[in-house]
């Protein structure tokens, strides 16, 4: 058996030209069986380093078993179709146990099946090129990394393979605690991410929606994509999606810092944009190195359309029943933080049956891929997504090649537009009144809010509360506000809604009134009587004050 013809193969080996003699040549390794060969010195005498006068030990002095023998690998060798044992090292039998010559691996070495290497013995016999399998583990908790090498010799006519096997025990379970902590570390990340999302979506009265996150990868480093619905009052809902450039738990805390400003930003229920303009001048203090995108935008059931603001975000995509998709075009300003624009509001129609979507960019984005084609493809799915809200979700991640693995966060905020037909309808209902004429304006919205509670067949004490609020809003709109003057009345399937807008932007406020004040009682005794209201400016110039009735199961 050559020796030079494996030992170059061995993991950790290298062969080495020798120093004497022609540039670049080995001198051949005695075998166990073969007789030594004797190379004449070189010119001057010396076989060692250059100006010794002693020859050194080479190569060819020492026998294959005196090295294979000391090594601190696991070695063996075996021979022939049924791998009958030739030889094992020292290191081997300390590890497995003393294997006696001439037995088969398959009847003597447990741990080769244990290492999967049959099949690997088979195929180095039979190609003669080497083969290796890593980390591989025993019943008694070792780990090797084991290299099969082919062998030529006279002595072995049928072939034989030298097996050598590397204990990495402490490297494998170095390995597993590695992974171990960083699966903690990640379920750790995650979990302070999802803490900072929703943990229940609110469901407004005439939205359905769903919302999905997926966290990047197999790291700890989640990013910072979020999303969020706000009931804004008198049927009104805002929606947000965002996203904070980079991974890990900073990007994590500032998005909780931004969904939280935007929460309390939106219960002002000012215009989209000025919200975003809030947000970029909160998101510069915040920390001004990272850099994030937004979309916030409003539902009005009365006025069937999105109103949005985008801060640097992927625009809306909108389904119609038909399966035409829309996308919300300008108005677009640069992330947050950036500071110096003046952010505007667009808007883009949601007529009943259709769906509109707003996601981040871990969904279309993709490396050596424009990301104008990743909005094309998801535009393209969702023309063909039906169902559910979460269904919906489902469906775009699994269109857009969204797994377990993916490399990006993604999230993605689903809403419906229900078209309702039949006794579902019934349950929605809208009427208005132009209030004109001044003073005896007051005693027809009182007389209209009657009628259309009564039809609505609301229960007397119910129709009472309403015509009661109703009078009061109004006389807060004659006596404050200015014309045009409109009472609206709507109703849900969870909540009887009054509201009344006039062109004066001053908004009420509730305070305490004196025994002696004629006046000022009317915000508090909506407070009092109503679940809840409310007032905001309107886009034109004026206000809307609006209060609200649970309506009973």
């Amino acid at each position: 058996m050559n020796f030079t013809r494996w030992s170059a193969r061995l993991p950790g080996t290298q062969r080495r030209a020798a120093s004497r003699g022609t540039e670049g040549s080995v001198p051949a390794a005695r075998g166990e069986y073969g007789p030594r060969q004797d190379h004449p010195a070189d010119e001057g005498g010396a076989s060692g380093a250059p100006g010794s006068s002693v020859d050194g030990p080479a190569l060819e002095d020492f026998t294959v078993r005196e090295i294979v023998g000391r090594l601190p690998g696991l070695v063996a060798l075996v021979y022939g179709p049924e791998h009958r044992i030739a030889y094992v090292n020292e290191a081997y039998a300390a590890a497995f146990g003393p294997r006696p010559a001439g037995a088969t691996v398959a009847g003597s070495c447990p741990e080769a099946e244990e290492l999967g290497l049959l099949p690997l013995l088979d195929q180095v016999l039979r190609s003669g090129k080497p083969r290796t399998v890593k980390s591989r583990r025993t019943q008694d908790g070792g780990s090797y990394t084991v290299t099969c090498l082919p062998v030529e010799s006279p002595r072995l006519p049928d072939g034989g393979v030298l097996v050598h096997a590397a204990d990495v025990t402490d490297h494998a379970e170095a390995a597993e605690r590695l992974r171990a902590s960083e699966r903690r570390h990640r379920e750790t990340a995650v979990t302070l991410q999802r803490s900072l999302l929703p943990q229940e979506l609110e469901q407004p009265d005439d939205l359905r929606i769903a919302a999905t996150y997926q966290p990047g990868g197999t790291d700890a480093a989640v990013g910072g994509d979020w999303y969020d619905v706000i009931t804004l009052g008198a049927g009104r809902t805002a929606l947000v999606i965002g996203d904070v450039m980079g991974r890990g738990v900073r990007a994590a805390a500032v998005m909780g810092q931004l969904r939280t400003a935007v929460r309390a930003y939106a219960r002002l229920d000012l215009p989209p944009h000025e919200v975003l303009q809030l947000l970029d001048g909160l998101a510069a203090e915040i920390d001004a190195s990272q850099i994030a995108t937004c979309v916030y935008a409003v539902h009005d059931p009365n006025e069937g359309k999105l109103v949005y603001a985008s801060a640097g975000h992927l625009p809306i995509l909108v389904r119609d029943e038909d399966g035409t998709v829309r996308r919300a075009e300008d108005p677009t300003g640069p992330p947050l933080g950036t500071g110096g624009w003046l952010h505007a509001s667009g808007s883009i129609a949601l007529p009943p049956g259709s769906t509109a979507v707003l996601y981040t960019d871990g969904l279309v984005e993709r490396r050596r891929e424009d990301i104008d084609e990743g909005v094309a493809a998801l535009e393209r799915a969702l023309s063909g997504a039906t169902g559910t809200p979460q269904v919906v979700c489902d469906r775009l991640l699994r269109s857009l090649g969204v797994t377990a693995e993916h490399d990006d966060d993604v999230a993605v905020l689903v809403l419906q537009h229900p078209a309702r037909k039949g006794p579902d309808a019934e349950l929605f209902h809208n009427a208005a009144l132009e209030l004109l004429g001044g003073v005896e304006a007051a005693p027809r919205a009182r007389a209209f809010a009657s009628g259309v509670l009564a039809s609505w067949r609301f229960p007397v004490e119910l129709r009472d509360l309403g015509v009661l609020a109703t009078s009061e809003l109004v006389a807060n709109s004659l006596q404050h506000g200015t014309p045009p003057m409109r009472l609206r009345l709507r109703r849900t399937d969870r909540r009887l809604i009054i509201e009344v807008t006039d062109g004066d932007d001053h908004l009420p406020r509730r305070r305490r009134a004196e025994t002696e004040d004629e006046a000022g009682r009317g915000i508090s005794i909506i407070a009092t009587i109503a679940s809840s209201w409310g007032s905001r400016r309107t886009p034109g110039g004026g206000k809307a004050v609006w209060c609200e009735f649970a309506l009973p199961d």
